[in-house]
C-alpha cells in the first residue's frame, strides 16, 4: 500500500516537474546555451514591437505590455510544461481587457488578472488541462476569427489618424463613432499605415527570416525623427517610456467589484489556458516534444499573479513567437527566459527613442496580427462541415464581435454539447436497425493476434472504435508516438466508427499530413457512410500514394503489401 501511494505521489510529482528543471537533468551543455541564447534574441525582436502594440490596442500605456512580456514571459518559461513555449501578452485578449479598463479602471483590470491566475493555478492542480483540449474546433475558430475582426475594428482610429477623443467599447457603438469621425481623418497616418502594411507582407514574402514588425517600427520611427511626418506617437499619447526595471506596484484594486469581475476573470483564465494548450500543442508538433498540461497551466497562473503584481497585463504563451523560437533553433526553457531578458535589455537602452514611434505603425502591425489570428482558411473549411458545426462557428463568431467574448463561448460550448447529443442519439437510433448496417465480415471474426499476423513487415495497424468527435480527436495525435520505428504503411481501421464531425476531420487531416511528411502511407479501411461524406465534403480524398481508402481490413493489407508508384 505505501508503495503504491509513493508511486502515486511520484506521478504526481512528475506532472508538474518544469521542463526546465527536467532539461537541465538531462545535461545543458554551452552548444545548447548558444542556440538558446540566438533564439531568445530573435523571439525579442519579434516581441518589442508587438508587446507595445498590443498595450496600446488594450488601452494601456507601452510599458505595461513590456513589463508583461518581461515578467509573465520569464515565469512561464522557467516554470511552464513545454520546452519552447514563449509566453506574454497576445491579442486574443485585446478586448476584454479593453472593456475592464473602460468599465473598472487599471485597478479592475489588475483584480482580474489576479483573479484569472488563482483560476488558472486551481485549473492545473485540479488537472483541468486534460480537459480544454475538448474545446470543439468550431467554437475555438469562432471566437479566434471574432476576436481578430475585433481588433481590426479597434484600430481604425490610429489607422487613419482620425481625431476622436474616445472610442466606444461596444462594436457597432464604435464603428457608429468611426463614421461620424471619418472628415478628421490625417492623410499622412493612412498612407504610413498603408505603406506599413505593404512592407510586412513584401518582406514575409521576400524575406521571410528579416523581423518585418521591428524593421517598420523603426523606418516609421525614422520617419517621424527626421522628416517630422505629422502622426501621433507613442511619446505624444503616452510620453516617455520608463527606461527602469519593473517594480512591485499595486494600485487601488477594487475587492468590492470582485463579483461583478468574475465572468471577465473567467474569460481571461479561459483564453490563457487554452491558448497556451494551443500553442504547446503545436510547439510538439515542430519539435516531437511533448508538453505537460497541467504543469503549463500552473505556470500561467503564477505568470499572471506577478505580471499583475508588476504592473503588467494578463499574459498566455503566444503561438506566433512560440513558432518563431522554435525556428530559430530554441533547445528549452532557456530560449524563453533569454528572450525576457533581453527585452529587459531593449527596455532600458531604448526607451528614449520608442517615444518618436508612430500609432499608425503599430496599428497595422495589429491589422496584420488580425489577419493571420483570423484563420480564413480554416474558417472556410469548417464552413464545408455539417449544418451543425457551421451553426456553431457562425453563433460563436457572431456573438463574439457584436457582443461579448464570454457569452459568446459559453453560448458556443454549449450548443456543441447539445449538438453532441443530438448526434449521439442518431447513432443510437442507427445502430438498433441492423439492415442499415452492413458489418465488415473480412475481418469481424478474426482474433486480434490473427489480424496482426496478417500485416505485412513494415505495416502498423490501428482501430478507432465510436464515433470521432471533438472530444476524441486529440487523441489521433498519440497514435504515431505509440510506434517505435515509423512503418511504411499505416491502416487506420474505422469500420466501426458511425460518424465524424468537423474537429474530426481537422485531426485526421492533420495526422494525414504528418504522415506524409514522414514518408508514411495512411490507408483508411471500412470507411461508414456518413464518415465518407464528410471526409469528401470537406476535402480529403484518396491520391493514390499517400491516401487511399479500403473496403475492409482485409484488402487493406494487400493494398499495403502492394508497392505504391511515388511518381
Amino acid at each position: 500500500m505505501a508503495q503504491d501511494r509513493m508511486k502515486i505521489d511520484k506521478n504526481t510529482l512528475a506532472l508538474y516537474t518544469p521542463k526546465l528543471v527536467t532539461v537541465l537533468r538531462n545535461g545543458y551543455g554551452l552548444p545548447d546555451f548558444r542556440r538558446d541564447a540566438m533564439a531568445g534574441l530573435t523571439v525579442s525582436i519579434v516581441a518589442l514591437p508587438l508587446s507595445m502594440a498590443l498595450a496600446i490596442a488594450s488601452g494601456a500605456s507601452p510599458d505595461k505590455g513590456l513589463h508583461t512580456a518581461i515578467i509573465a514571459g520569464f515565469l512561464i518559461s522557467a516554470l511552464g510544461g513545454s520546452r519552447v513555449q514563449i509566453g506574454g501578452p497576445t491579442a486574443a485578449f485585446i478586448p476584454v481587457i479593453f472593456n475592464v479598463i473602460e468599465k473598472f479602471g487599471y485597478g479592475g483590470l489588475i483584480l482580474c488578472t489576479l483573479l484569472a491566475g488563482i483560476m488558472l493555478i486551481a485549473a492545473g492542480l485540479l488537472r483541468v488541462g486534460t480537459l480544454l483540449k475538448y474545446i470543439p474546433k468550431p467554437v475555438v475558430t469562432g471566437f479566434t476569427a471574432g476576436i481578430a475582426v475585433s481588433i481590426f475594428s479597434s484600430q481604425v482610429k490610429d489607422l487613419l489618424g482620425l481625431r476622436i477623443d474616445k472610442v466606444p467599447g461596444e462594436f457597432l457603438e464604435r464603428w457608429e463613432t468611426y463614421f461620424h469621425g471619418l472628415p478628421s481623418w490625417t492623410p499622412a497616418a493612412a498612407v504610413l499605415s498603408i505603406g506599413t502594411i505593404a512592407l510586412i507582407v513584401a518582406l514575409r514574402h521576400w524575406k521571410p527570416a528579416v523581423p518585418g514588425f521591428l524593421i517598420s517600427v523603426v523606418a516609421g520611427a525614422l520617419l517621424v525623427y527626421l522628416l517630422g511626418v505629422p502622426v501621433e506617437t507613442i511619446g505624444s499619447r503616452f510620453g516617455e517610456i520608463p527606461s527602469a526595471l519593473p517594480v512591485l506596484s499595486i494600485p487601488h484594486i477594487p475587492f468590492e467589484r470582485t463579483a461583478e469581475l468574475l465572468p471577465a476573470s473567467f474569460t481571461i483564465a479561459f483564453l490563457a489556458g487554452v491558448e497556451s494548450l494551443l500553442s504547446a500543442v503545436v510547439a510538439d508538433g515542430m519539435t516531437g516534444g511533448r508538453h505537460r498540461s497541467n504543469c503549463e497551466l500552473v505556470a500561467q497562473g503564477v505568470a499572471n499573479v506577478g505580471s499583475a503584481l508588476f504592473g503588467g497585463l494578463p499574459a498566455t504563451g503566444a503561438l506566433a513567437r512560440t513558432a518563431t523560437n522554435v525556428r530559430a533553433g530554441a533547445r528549452s526553457p532557456v530560449a524563453g527566459m533569454l528572450h525576457a531578458l533581453f527585452l529587459l535589455l531593449f527596455m532600458l537602452v531604448l526607451a528614449p527613442v520608442m517615444r518618436y514611434v508612430p500609432l499608425a505603425t503599430l496599428a497595422a502591425i495589429l491589422v496584420v496580427v488580425a489577419w493571420n489570428m483570423a484563420e480564413i482558411e480554416s474558417f472556410r473549411h469548417l464552413m464545408t462541415g455539417p449544418f451543425g458545426d457551421r451553426v456553431v462557428l457562425l453563433l460563436t463568431f457572431g456573438l463574439t464581435v457584436a457582443f461579448d467574448l464570454t457569452i459568446a463561448i459559453e453560448v458556443g460550448i454549449v450548443l456543441a454539447a447539445f449538438l453532441f447529443m443530438h448526434r449521439m442519439s442518431e447513432v443510437v437510433a442507427v445502430e438498433s436497425n441492423v439492415s442499415l448496417i452492413e458489418e465488415d465480415r473480412a475481418d469481424s471474426d478474426r482474433p486480434p493476434q490473427d489480424q496482426r499476423a496478417m500485416l505485412p513487415p513494415g505495416v502498423e495497424a490501428f482501430q478507432i472504435s465510436g464515433p470521432l468527435f471533438f472530444a476524441v480527436a486529440n487523441r489521433l495525435d498519440d497514435v504515431l508516438n505509440q510506434f517505435m520505428q515509423p512503418p511504411h504503411t499505416f491502416i487506420l481501421r474505422m469500420r466501426l466508427v458511425p460518424l465524424i464531425d468537423a474537429s474530426g476531420v481537422t485531426a485526421l487531416t492533420q495526422m494525414i499530413e504528418r504522415c506524409r511528411r514522414q514518408g508514411i502511407a495512411v490507408i483508411l479501411s471500412g470507411l461508414r457512410e456518413q464518415p465518407r461524406q464528410i471526409l469528401a465534403q470537406m476535402g480529403v480524398a484518396e491520391d493514390g500514394r499517400s491516401l487511399r481508402f479500403a473496403p475492409d481490413f482485409e484488402e487493406a493489407t494487400r493494398m499495403a503489401a502492394t508497392p505504391v508508384d511515388k511518381g
